[in-house]
């Protein structure tokens, strides 16, 4: 899916070096595995309250990670439930951005709430169409229902859900959520195309596919434009708005490309613009545009200047945070 992101991101991935060595092991109890058979089969506690858990999937190529952060008072030796927040990366990143690029383990700390981060790696969030045939990688398959069953019958998560995501995170929260209705009560887009099918989009997401991702060939995942609309059209945040209904919803974006209050741009890069911004606005502003005609409500956050990258958006989790929390029907502690 839909992602070039800003270079300003930390290239390193060294939270977990920073926390100090982790005890990677099997799981010390015998964990419950997927309907399919997906199953954890590491893990690795980072600190008090963080776990990297490997899950080996049939949906999947290769074992893939999922970050969990979890309440202060959480005990896997109970009946309790806790809410749950699905996070979602975007694309040339990895399951530790969240933590890594936002203070999500100070803000959630403050609330009984579970705080999930897949892995997403290029996948588009969505179960590839390759020519019809479907098979792996299957990423919406991981996220929806194999993510879904491992937290809730290992990590005692509960069925009070809330999912969010930046840039192509952001189109993989929504288009779950529509595509999944009642799935999240909550979800919050920061910087996402949600109208896949708007007219150039398909051949900007085909060329981005093409050169800046693993995907080999653009075509497997959504398939050929036209040839495979019903396809395209079957995964668009757009077309499915109408399934939002009962939704909490959050969408923000900016609309320039230019730099923003939160950015820091280089002399001579005072005036640059970031063209994905660009086109994150235009499509959002289609999305709001058709949620309000269904009326459908919705919380949206348009902002003109400021570029594509974490600073912006930490400043946007900021903003829905207590509204998603007050869906979830959690308080600060």
């Amino acid at each position: 899916m839909l992602d070039v992101r800003s270079m300003a991101v930390p290239a390193a991935m060294i939270l977990s070096a920073m926390a100090g060595p982790a005890a990677t092991t099997a799981p010390p109890w015998a964990p419950i595995p997927a309907d399919d058979g997906a199953r954890i089969t590491a893990t690795d506690q980072l600190d008090e309250r963080t776990f990297d858990v490997t899950i080996s999937s049939p949906s999947l190529p290769e074992r893939s990670k999922v970050r969990v952060l979890v309440p202060k008072d959480w005990s896997r030796d109970t009946t309790r439930r806790w809410p749950v927040v699905y996070a979602y990366h975007g694309g040339r990143d990895t399951y530790v951005s969240w933590t890594r690029s936002t203070d999500i383990e100070e803000v959630s700390a403050r609330y009984g709430v579970m705080v999930v981060m897949p892995e997403s790696d290029d996948g588009a969030f969505t179960d590839w169409w390759n020519y019809g045939n479907g098979g792996p990688p299957k990423w919406e398959t991981f996220h929806t229902t194999e993510v879904l069953q491992l937290m809730e019958r290992n990590y005692r998560a509960g069925q009070d859900r809330a999912a969010m995501g930046i840039s192509s995170g952001a189109y993989g929260a929504m288009a779950y959520a529509a595509r999944h209705p009642g799935m999240f009560r909550y979800v919050a887009s920061s910087s996402g195309i949600l109208h896949l099918t708007r007219p150039g989009i398909p051949a900007l997401t085909l060329f981005i596919q093409g050169f800046f991702t693993n995907s080999g060939d653009p075509f497997r995942v959504f398939g050929v434009p036209g040839l495979d609309e019903d396809n395209w059209k079957a995964h668009d945040p757009y077309v499915l708005a109408g399934n939002l209904k009962g939704t909490g919803l959050y969408v923000s974006s900016g609309t320039t490309g230019l730099p923003g209050p939160a950015d820091h741009p280089e002399p001579g890069q005072e005036h640059s613009v970031q063209v994905q911004e660009v086109f994150c606005g235009t499509t959002s502003i289609d999305f709001l545009q058709r949620l309000r005609e269904l009326n459908v409500p919705v919380t949206a956050h348009v902002y003109g200047d400021g570029w594509h990258n974490w600073e912006t958006w930490e400043l946007e989790m900021r903003r829905f945070w207590p509204l998603m929390m007050a869906r979830l029907g959690v308080r600060p502690q």
